[in-house]
């Protein structure tokens, strides 16, 4: 029988209703884990429970938070055939993108999941979230970090949040879901990414100023003239379309140099969801590339900046950075379509 950890981080799904509001509340989660029937029936993986210490709203995660579920992961790898990490909705996005960076050689499920409605609630889509990602961790069939969510396993790095009160809380526009669970877990194995022959290793992530800009008619570039051109490392560019700009009026280009020769690196990536970066097809795009911007092909923003922050915390200097950006190393873009 496999066997599978569940690794509480807090978020809704074991929050409880209080004076202000929605709050983390660890002992009543435990209490009601280790209760569901549900769990314990024939057919379910063996499982054992951890948690982190403080739980946390997931609007508060970040660099260091991510490096202490990957570490985690990583301290438990050789003891369990999955893993399943109960999150908050709002930055599962980042999380699972990050990890998905972050475990090299990664052979095994790693599955987060949530809930939009709190477990002790009468209607919570918290159960079945977590036993169909117990499930899926148990069975083994994906070797990679997954967001499970309302019916849908989508790969983590092309997951992006959909809807802040829908039970579908996550969509994958430019990649298929790897399984949909209804009567049966269908899979769709031709969307699987094959694992990689690598050795797993957990690979944490420096603290490396990353920033997100995104464009909009009447944007005044130059009031960002300081922050792109002296304190960033990487920069992603949610551009409009397919990689357009409105008229920098030659402020923004000259801005984009300055901030690559001071090592830099800026990656376009589309406000469409649904869309692939061709920096090629309108000359817009085109004097981007010429300043030296990267396509982000049809990367999630979520995608983008964590990948900057494991390429900045493992490459050796920006141009190997840039080398990378634009590759495919965890199925978050088709490297073919730049």
């Amino acid at each position: 029988m496999s066997r599978v950890l569940i690794l509480h981080t807090g978020g809704t799904i074991g929050m409880t209703k209080t004076e202000k509001g929605y709050q983390p509340d660890g002992e009543y989660f435990r209490r009601a884990i280790f209760h569901m029937d549900s769990l314990k029936a024939s057919g379910m993986p063996e499982w054992d429970f951890m948690e982190t210490d403080p739980l946390l709203d997931s609007s508060r995660m970040a660099v260091s938070e991510w490096n202490m579920i990957g570490q985690l992961i990583a301290n438990h790898y050789e003891a369990y055939d999955g893993f399943v990490i109960l999150h908050g909705t709002d930055t599962m996005a980042y999380t699972a993108s990050a990890l998905s960076f972050m475990l090299k050689g990664l052979r095994k499920p790693v599955i987060l999941t949530g809930s939009q409605i709190p477990l002790c609630e009468t209607r919570s889509d918290g159960r079945d979230n977590l036993i169909t990602s117990m499930i899926i961790a148990g069975e083994g069939k994906v070797k990679e970090v997954c967001i499970y969510f309302g019916g849908l396993l989508l790969r983590g790095n092309r997951a992006t949040k959909y809807s802040a009160d829908g039970m579908q809380a996550f969509l994958s526009p430019n990649w298929p879901a790897l399984a949909e669970a209804g009567i049966s877990i269908r899979y769709h194995r031709s969307a699987f990414r094959k694992p990689s022959d690598e050795p797993f290793a957990c690979r944490p992530f420096a603290n490396v100023p990353i920033g997100v800009l995104k464009v909009f008619p009447g944007i005044q570039f130059e009031l960002f003239a300081n922050v792109l051109s002296l304190k960033l490392k990487g920069i992603v560019l949610e551009a409009f379309g397919s990689g357009n700009l409105p008229d920098d009026k030659n402020v923004l280009l000259p801005m984009l140099k300055e901030a690559g020769a001071n090592g830099a690196v800026v990656v376009v990536c589309s406000q469409c969801p649904q869309a692939t970066v061709n920096m090629n097809a309108y000359e817009a795009g085109l004097v981007l590339r010429q300043a030296g911007a990267l396509s982000g092909c049809d990367m999630t923003s979520e995608a983008a900046v964590t990948k900057l922050y494991y390429l900045f915390s493992t490459c050796r200097n920006a141009e190997e950075v840039k080398m990378y950006m634009e590759r495919d190393l965890r199925g978050e873009l088709r490297e073919e379509m730049i």
